[in-house]
């Protein structure tokens, strides 16, 4: 009995000592691999930069928003953010890729500069205009909204269909 316990405890370390060894492997791999993605990913490089806006002006009194992607030697894009690039403009404060300007802002339009900062000579001049018209639109309600789509809509009248002549 004492060789079949001393057996069994003996077989137990070696699974705990394999299990152990197992797991170190395992962490080190995946590691490696990170390291390797990482290096990966890092080695790419922003070939040319593309400026996308969201709208066609800028509005008074709140941020706006200056989206800049990187095409990567591979083909893909990136979307690029102040670690990527500097951020210039005519009027207006930035933080990070946003531009404040206040309600009081005159001029028609804002002339922006962006740089790559791994490539200076990688860059992009651009204006935007400044919206005109206020935001004076009246938004329905959720309660209006509701109302809406509860109330039976009209059917209208058959006047479009084809008739069968006889």
């Amino acid at each position: 009995m004492a060789y079949g316990r001393k057996y069994y405890q003996s077989f137990n370390q070696y699974q705990t000592n394999n299990i152990s060894s197992l797991q170190k492997k395992m962490k080190l791999i995946l590691l490696f691999s990170f390291l390797s993605f990482n290096a990966a990913v890092k080695a790419q490089k922003i070939d040319s930069i593309f400026v996308n806006l969201y709208t066609d002006s800028l509005k008074k009194g709140t941020y706006n928003y200056i989206n800049v992607d990187g095409l990567l030697s591979n083909g893909r894009y990136l979307p690029l953010d102040t670690t990527h690039l500097l951020f210039t403009a005519s009027a207006g404060e930035f933080k990070g890729n946003s531009l404040w300007l206040s309600k009081d802002f005159k001029a028609s339009k804002v002339s922006f500069k962006v740089v790559l900062k791994a490539n200076p000579t990688q860059h992009k001049e651009f204006d935007i205009y400044i919206k005109q018209k206020p935001d004076d639109e009246k938004l329905k309600t959720n309660e209006e909204i509701m109302n809406d789509i509860k109330r039976p809509r009209k059917s209208k009248k058959s006047s479009n269909r084809l008739t069968a002549f006889n």
